[in-house]
């Protein structure tokens, strides 16, 4: 094992070895994985502390309130401070949040760590901006693509890992078993994890002022990230609602549903096919193709009642698959704007993903309620009909 880990540090010191970008990509999807643990669980939560359904919808925007967060105040660091030293403070903060939720009572002290769950995930976007580095010019795109595949994996299987640990262990064990990981992981970054010291020099409030230049010079970081805002929203807007669905109009077990969020991990294996496309130069006609194809995605939907559960399963694998590679295009074209500002350029990036999301899931139910499924379909496929008309008018 030793002799393992030494290689993959080894290996990483001139570049990022298979293993090392099997190691980023499992990493970016369990640490991603701990902002979406809770959601098929609160209701078991909620019983357990003795919340209220009101209070325990907090657990959710809490954990996404302290991601946020977090994308805003951390990410932009990793061009002012040491990457791992960075990432072992944030890795540190989670393992004690998640073993705080494991083991809690309170109701107020479980809503705080709900928050600080959220706010270390970020470790994730330090990982990625850290690989892009790393990785050659030649292959940065198919590695970047690599390694977000890994975190769309924990996304999409979060959720049914969490309700059949639940299931079989009770729901704190979710957490106990995130905050082991979490552990484990924190020890192979700090023997595998090169260092890397920025060249950025700024204050931290000088940083932070110039997300703000960075987002007004640069054309091209606006527009990937209204595109993958776009993509993004409809992304959430589904996963949010074909539970409801499924349960109400299918009167699936949360077992079955469990089951059927596996079908959106296929979608994964867009993201190694759209960083070679985009190392080939193909980021347009990609581009295209993913906004195009997401908001075809849907139609089956309209015709709701003859396709039925299969027209669902087609929804969830393409448009999985569209979201995967447009943003993994959009990351290759950022990454390539300005070496000294990655962390930055990605912080902006993924907090217009982070909106877009939050914006997809908050009408989910209003719109589920108003119109059913076929208005779910409408909404799903508006979003990136919006970033292709974006895309196509561009100058």
């Amino acid at each position: 094992m030793t002799t393992q880990v030494q290689a993959l540090a080894s290996a990483s010191v001139s570049g990022l070895s298979r293993g090392m970008v099997i190691f980023f990509a499992f990493c970016c999807g369990a640490i991603v994985a701990n902002i979406y643990y809770a959601q098929p669980i609160i209701e078991l939560i909620a019983s357990d502390i003795g919340m209220s359904s009101a209070v325990a919808s907090l657990i959710v925007s809490l954990t996404q309130t302290g991601y946020a967060l977090g994308l805003f105040f951390v990410v932009p660091l990793t061009d002012l401070v040491e990457s791992r030293r960075l990432m072992m403070f944030t890795a540190i903060v989670s393992i004690g949040s998640l073993t705080a939720a494991a083991t809690v009572h309170q109701v107020n002290v479980f809503l705080a760590v709900s928050l600080f769950i959220g706010f270390s995930s970020v470790s994730v976007q330090i990982l990625i901006p850290l690989a892009a580095h790393l990785a050659p010019e030649a292959t940065r795109g198919r590695t970047v693509g690599s390694i977000m595949g890994g975190l769309l994996l924990g996304i999409l299987l979060s959720r049914p890992l969490s309700s059949l640990i639940a299931d079989h262990f009770g729901w704190r064990a979710v957490f106990a078993m995130a905050a082991m990981v979490m552990t484990g992981m924190t020890l192979l970054f700090w023997m595998i994890i090169p260092t890397r010291q920025p060249d950025h020099k700024a204050t931290y409030a000088g940083l932070l002022r110039s997300l703000l230049t960075l987002f007004n010079t640069m054309p091209v970081l606006r527009q990937r990230a209204l595109y993958q805002a776009g993509m993004f929203a409809s992304f959430s807007l589904f996963w949010t609602s074909v539970p409801l669905e499924l349960a109400r109009h299918y009167h699936y077990s949360q077992t079955q549903i469990a089951l059927f969020a596996l079908v959106g991990a296929i979608g994964a294996v867009a993201a190694p096919i759209s960083g070679r496309l985009a190392d080939a130069g193909h980021t347009r006609i990609a581009s295209f193709f993913a906004m195009s194809f997401a908001t075809l995605s849907f139609f089956p939907n309209l015709v709701h009642q003859p396709i039925g559960v299969p027209g669902l399963v087609a929804t969830g694998i393409f448009l999985d698959f569209c979201v995967q590679m447009n943003m993994v295009l959009g990351q290759r074209e950022i990454y390539a704007l300005d070496v000294a500002s990655r962390g930055r350029l990605n912080a902006i990036y993924m907090t217009s993903i982070f909106v877009g999301g939050a914006i997809g899931s908050s009408i989910a139910g209003l719109v589920y309620a108003n119109g059913g499924w076929p208005w779910i379909a409408v909404a799903g496929g508006a979003f990136p009909l919006l970033a292709l008309v974006c895309f196509v008018c561009k100058k």
